[in-house]
Formats: C-alpha cells, structure tokens, sequence
C-alpha cells in the first residue's frame, strides 16, 4: 500500500481543508525516475530555445506546424479516447484493433505506459482530493502557500514521488489483457518512435536533414511537452479554477475550466467527467466543445465502437449543484 494509501487508512475523517495526514512523508522517487522525468520535462523547454533560435528571421515552416498538429491530435486522442474514456471508464466498447490503435497512440504521448496510466488514474477517482489521491493540489491544504504547493505538486511534483499505485489493485483487467501488456512492454520503443517519425516525415517531405531536425523539434519535442502540459493542468488547475456546476463525491472539487476544452480534447469539462466518470461526453451542457465524444460517435456510426455511454439528460439534471435535495441522484454514483 503507498504512503498516500496509508494516510488515507490513518485518518477517514479528513475535514477537506488540512493537509493530508502523512503530506510532510513526501518520499522522493529514486535517482533513475527523478533523472528520466526531469529529462522529459527540461529537454523540451531546451528544444523550444533551439527551435526559437532556428526560426528567427524566417518564421516556422508550415510543414512543421501541420506536423505538429497532426501528431498532437493523433496521440491527443490517443490519451483522452483510449487511456482515459475506453480503458480507464469503460464509456464504450471497441474493436479489438482499435481498442490496441488507441493504446499505441496515447503510449506514444510519453505519459507512462497504459497500464500503469489507468491505475493511477482509476486511484485518482477512487480518492479524489482527500488523502490517497495521488496528485490532488489541496494535499498540502488550502491555505495560500499550501494550495500554491498543491498546484506544483498536482501539475508535475507527484511524478517524482515514491508513491507507487500498484495495478494489481488498479488495473486487474488490464493486466489480464494480453494485448495491453504487450502495448505496455513497447511503451520506451513507441516513445522512440513518436519522435522519430516526426523526424522522418520532416526529412522525407523537405528532403532535407535541417526539415527533419525542425520536424523533430516541432512535431516531435514540443509536441509531446504541449500535450503532458495540457494534461497536467487538468490534473492541477481543472481542482482549483473554473466553474462547478454538477455534484460530485464528497471532498471532490472538480472544475469545468472551458479556455482548455479545444487543445484537452473536450477534458477539461472535469466537473461533468467527475459527476458522470462512465459517460462517453464530458461537456455535458449545451454549447460545450468536446471532440473526444465527436470522435467516438463517429467510431460509433461507423460499427467501430459499441455500447457508448452518452449522456442521460434526466440523470443529468439530477446532478446539478441546484437541484431540489427530493430530484437529485445519490452522490458518489
């Protein structure tokens, strides 16, 4: 069991404003991981000085934007269809084939290998923003310098902690999927290969070394960093900022920020997602951009995936912070 599990063991009456019983045993993960995520964190901020040097003067290639665009969006994708509506939530069902493409395009986003991805995140709801959540920013309570702390330690600080959420208790299923295991062994070799194709798209559309070198910083390096930012910030700033207006467990303090609905693919609607975590749409009101439930009601129509989750608009109802106590479903559900 982690430390975080452990406090939450220690103290089940946790008033939602201290901090976390157990928050100052903040055990450093070891030299290897602390070496290799602050490797995936610094090198693209060093990617972006030398692309910005590389640019001045003659501005960014088109073909390195469109690049770009069309790999974030693929392992975008990859991350908020696959890892997180399909394989954490179960909010439809896919084919086999596609069930494994999402599987490999959000591998190839650098966020961990897919099984892992689930378990902690499946964590993540199992305890949200009470003791036992492994990256909820009021950990450190929610006084000022405390949810400052918070906001770095949900952003990026929980990934060089030695709390491990072990998938045996997280992931059962996955572990038992053959083909999930195997995408999950490829994770270090599909990393390999977000950035090389890239690279090689560069080379084989300009011809030229320097078009593959930009390809790879664009579409490539700062890529990868845009799509771990967003994400993070889902994780920090969608707890903190934003509006609320479903109900959600106790304690739970998930926020619809809409200015990162677009890049996050319809995930920062994180109030809706926390109030209906197996529905296929996160933006659950009107007006609400999400093209993650685009996608999947296109693999929908197209016979690709079945069983779809989308929203109960009664239910729905039910849920809003407004409701009369008489109308309202039981949280937690």
């Amino acid at each position: 069991m982690s430390i975080s599990e452990q406090a939450a063991e220690r103290r089940q009456d946790y008033d939602g404003a201290s901090p976390f019983p157990g928050a100052a045993e903040h055990v450093p993960a070891g030299r290897a991981q602390v070496g290799l995520t602050a490797a995936i964190v610094v090198l693209p901020f060093v990617a972006l000085g030398v692309a910005i040097f590389l640019a001045w003067g003659q501005g960014v290639a088109l073909t390195d934007l469109l690049l770009a665009a069309g790999f974030y969006v693929v392992t975008g994708l990859g991350v908020t269809v696959g890892f997180h509506r399909l394989l954490t939530h179960a909010a439809f069902t896919a084919r086999p084939w596609l069930r494994v493409a999402l599987a490999v395009a959000g591998s190839m986003g650098f966020q961990g290998n897919v099984i892992d991805w689930v378990a902690v995140h499946r964590r993540h709801h199992a305890f949200t923003d009470r003791p036992g959540d492994p990256h909820s920013p009021y950990r450190y309570g929610t006084g000022l310098r405390g949810q400052l702390r918070g906001l770095a330690h949900a952003h990026l600080g929980w990934l060089f902690a030695d709390d491990p959420t072990p998938a045996v208790r997280y992931a059962p299923d996955l572990l038992a999927d053959a083909a999930m295991t195997r995408v999950a062994r490829a994770f270090p070799v599909l990393c390999a290969l977000s950035l090389a194709l890239p690279f090689l798209a560069g080379w084989a559309i300009t011809g030229t070394l320097y078009g593959g070198l930009t390809a790879f910083l664009w579409a490539g390096l700062l890529r990868v960093a845009l799509l771990q930012h967003v994400t993070w910030s889902v994780n920090s700033l969608c707890h903190v900022l934003g509006s609320r207006p479903f109900r959600t467990r106790r304690h739970d303090r998930s926020t619809n920020l809409w200015p990162l609905a677009l890049l996050s693919f319809g995930e920062s609607w994180h109030n809706g997602h926390h109030s209906e975590p197996s529905c296929a749409r996160h933006g659950l009101d009107r007006g609400q951009i999400d093209p993650s439930a685009a996608v999947i009601g296109l693999f929908e129509r197209l016979g690709w995936a079945s069983n779809v989750h989308w929203p109960d608009h009664e239910r729905i109802e039910r849920r809003r912070a407004g409701a009369p106590p008489h109308a309202r479903a039981p949280a937690g559900d």
